[in-house]
């Protein structure tokens, strides 16, 4: 009979792996097609499976390689990703180890750019509500970009142009590359600790998407959304539209358009100015002749002319009302008068003194009833008591025994009849100064009466 040696599964399994390791073919290979049951774990791991229409694979992309993506995997895209296949000894099975990932179809950035839109939107913060109001005359500008750009050199060649009464504050940023956006916002968060910038210009010249990409980043978006002061973008040129644009308050085309949006240019306050002043003195012009006339027409007038006309209806008015209220004065006074007589004449009638008199009267005559009552009562008592005193010394059988009577008992019983005793019993006889212990000799039974 044959022997057969007989493996673990778990050295099935290594030899399978090694088998896999060995193959130069699935250290590095290319895969394309759909993402399903996409899992991203707490830890950053993604965990999915990629399939066609006629297989699947299980893969995993490792949260060091998933940092690097620019948009979030989904369920339902079609994918391009680079890798390689091992075993997943644990389980027994085999999986694809994904290192990158890049949208089939479109480009990376543009699926980034539609996914973090699509969320913001979401949350409302592109609704218009949202939006602050850039003040009208600035006294504080800040200005975030690089401080060697061409950008800055438009944005404060303008506002000097325009409006040179504004003092303005750079606040020096990364624009470009893997530190920009931290950069920039450090630096929006720099400028509302100020509490004095009245309004804020965020942006950089033009690039590439690659380039701008900064200002489509999330953290971003967000520290302009929390912002207490109001922003203008201005992020490159016209055609270059970034989330940054869709958040801020103001987006302007291009840096020297937003430096334009955010302060007035003074050729125009100064023909505003000399409108103004122009129509000031058209409107005091017009507005003396017509108040002079009208204080010719007044002075015309027949009430001016003869003024006492104007108060005598209320002297007359005056003279009558004084004459009513002195009468109802004095009235109201008798009234008054009336009335206090009658309420001091109460009082005198209901004073205390008089009630407290008239009480202790009352409370002496009950006084002395009560003391009547109570003697009358105690003699009544103490009558009956004597009375009773000497009922019960009357009817005390000891007091009989005084008289030479005497009581006898038999086992601490009285004795009331000869049937009670018999010949030979012990008896005690109570007399009124002791008792005799006897023993009867004889029982002698008289009738009643001998």
């Amino acid at each position: 009979m044959t022997s057969h040696t007989y493996l673990t599964v778990k050295a099935l399994t290594k030899y399978i792996k090694r088998k896999f390791d060995a193959d130069t073919h699935l250290r590095d290979v290319y895969v394309k097609g759909e993402l399903s049951n996409v899992k991203v774990h707490s830890s950053g791991h993604i965990y999915f499976t990629l399939k066609d229409d006629a297989a699947r694979v299980t893969s995993v992309m490792f949260a060091m390689n998933a940092r690097s993506l620019k948009f979030i995997p989904e369920s339902g895209m079609n994918v391009l990703i680079r890798g390689d296949i091992n075993v997943f000894e644990a389980a027994g099975q085999y999986q694809l180890y994904a290192t990158s990932m890049q949208p089939d179809g479109i480009g990376e950035l543009f699926l980034a750019f539609e996914q973090l839109k699509k969320k913001l939107e979401k949350e409302g913060l592109f609704h218009p509500s949202r939006k602050k109001p850039i003040p009208s005359f600035p006294k504080k500008i800040g200005v975030v970009t690089s401080k060697t750009g061409a950008a800055i050199r438009d944005i404060l060649t303008t506002l000097e142009r325009r409006y040179p009464l504004s003092e303005v504050i750079v606040f020096p940023s990364i624009v470009q590359g893997p530190q920009a956006a931290p950069s920039i916002v450090k630096s929006i968060e720099q400028a509302n600790s100020l509490n004095s910038i009245d309004v804020l210009i965020v942006g950089r010249g033009g690039g590439s998407i690659e380039d701008l990409w900064a200002f489509n980043e999330e953290v971003v978006a967000r520290a302009i959304a929390n912002s207490d002061i109001p922003i203008i973008s201005a992020v490159g040129h016209e055609t270059d539209t970034t989330i940054a644009d869709f958040v801020s308050d103001l987006r302007a085309p291009t840096p020297t358009a937003a430096a334009e949006m955010a302060v007035p240019s003074k050729e125009n306050l100064m023909k505003n100015v000399l409108s103004y002043q122009s129509a000031c003195l058209h409107f005091i012009t017009k507005k003396l002749a017509d108040e002079k006339n009208r204080f010719k027409r007044a002075m015309e007038s027949p009430v001016l002319a003869t003024p006492e006309k104007l108060y005598r209806p209320f002297i007359e008015r005056y003279v009558r009302a004084e004459q009513q209220l002195q009468r109802e004065t004095s009235r109201l006074y008798k009234d008054k008068k009336r009335s206090f007589t009658q309420i001091q004449n109460r009082f005198i009638q209901l004073s205390p003194q008089k009630v407290i008199d008239q009480h202790q009267r009352s409370v002496q005559t009950i006084t002395n009833q009560l003391n009547q009552v109570a003697i009358s009562t105690f003699e009544k008592n103490r009558h009956q008591f004597i009375s009773s005193i000497r009922t019960l010394e009357a009817l005390n059988p000891l007091k009989i025994m005084d008289r030479g009577y005497s009581i006898a008992y038999k086992n601490g019983k009285l004795v009331k009849s000869v049937t009670d005793v018999q010949q030979g019993d012990s008896i005690v006889v109570t007399l009124s100064d002791g008792r005799i212990e006897a023993i009867i000799q004889e029982v002698d039974r008289n009738e009643r009466g001998d």
